[in-house]
């Protein structure tokens, strides 16, 4: 085992020394398999769960839809024993590296995805929008945030892009409720949801083999992103977020595995959620005081994270407007922040007197 402690972090313990390879698969837990996917993205990988399930198996999350994944798949299933039918795919939530590929490997391997209703739910709506011109609500949002035309213009140019990244979902599904116990292989795993980075999680959590498929709910080395997006401008994603930490952590002991999305499988749970809470109150207790002088959701990324963030990694900024909204609108929620409009349409923020 290894062990990680830098800048005040818990110590998390790590099983295992490296990821399965591209194309196999690694048992962490008995009938419980790592496969591990590429992303085109600088958070290179995700990890995916493959679950014995009887006489067949079962799959969480999907990977993205890109060529390289089908091509990963494809060689998975070459190699794998024919007789043993995929019987249920299970999707964490709905952003692409985890549901990407579901539409596909149901269609083609003939299982049912089983989601939260939520999740399926928002994924459709989003992936409707494909081919709609990006909507005069969402310019306001972003510019009510302090972006610039030029920033604008390029959003009004990706708008619609999430479909691309998803096989489409099949019309019918099989929904998750928090708390439902579900067997599999002889063990009952139990599920777990969460709410701020999506909006209905499922962890899914079994106390026989003591492990917990954390998917996105809970990372070993990186945060999840928490957002406000213009769909509902004055939600209050970061308030749900550290409600579901606290959740996951009375629900769910401590002596588990983590399998997480994301960085390696972990021992540590609350160690690491009790890191999560506080790191997060931290920064809005520091991004309260700097709103003594008023500042804008583009103004606040140095103090959230540490750094400026340019507009010309348009991905990275909208996540940044992303979190930066959540954070103010949490303090905006708890009356410790007011917000006001100027004349431009532009939202300043200001700590409460």
């Amino acid at each position: 085992m290894s062990n990680t402690e830098t800048d005040g972090k818990p110590v998390l313990k790590y099983p295992f020394k490296s990821p399965p390879e591209r194309g196999s698969v690694l048992e962490v837990a008995p009938g419980v398999h790592w496969i591990r996917m590429p992303l085109p993205f600088k958070l290179d990988h995700i990890n995916l769960w493959a679950l014995d399930d009887d006489d067949d198996w079962s799959l969480v999350d999907t990977g993205l839809r890109d060529e390289e994944t089908a091509s990963v798949w494809r060689e998975l299933l070459a190699n794998y024993p024919k007789q043993r039918r995929l019987k249920r795919i299970f999707v964490t939530h709905m952003h692409p590296d985890h549901v990407g590929m579901a539409g596909w490997l149901s269609r083609k391997l003939g299982a049912r995805v089983w989601m939260t209703r939520l999740e399926y739910l928002t994924c459709r709506v989003m992936a409707s929008d494909s081919g709609r011109e990006a909507p005069p609500e969402a310019l306001a949002f972003y510019r009510e945030a302090g972006w610039s035309d030029n920033a604008i213009e390029s959003y009004r140019a990706r708008f619609g892009r999430f479909g691309n990244l998803i096989h489409t979902l099949p019309d019918a599904f099989e929904r998750l409720n928090d708390g439902m116990e579900l067997r599999v292989n002889g063990n009952i795993w139990r599920v777990v949801t969460g709410n701020g980075h999506s909006p209905e999680h499922a962890c899914l959590y079994c106390p026989t083999l003591k492990v917990l498929i954390s998917g996105d709910q809970v990372l070993p080395r990186i945060s999840s992103n928490v957002s406000v997006i213009p769909t509902e401008p004055n939600a209050n994603p970061m308030a749900d977020w550290l409600a579901s930490l606290a959740k996951i952590r009375r629900e769910v002991p401590d002596d588990v595995l983590v399998l997480p999305a994301h960085n390696d499988c972990f021992h540590g749970l609350h160690a690491r959620l009790d890191y999560l809470a506080s790191s997060q109150h931290r920064a809005l207790d520091e991004l309260e005081t700097t709103l003594e002088s008023p500042r804008r959701a583009v103004d606040v990324f140095t103090t959230l994270f540490g750094r400026p963030i340019d507009e010309s990694q348009m991905a990275v900024f909208g996540m940044a407007t992303g979190e930066g909204i959540a954070c103010l609108n949490y303090l905006v929620h708890a009356g410790r922040a007011v917000k006001t409009t100027d004349a431009e349409g532009v939202a300043w923020y200001r700590r409460s007197a």
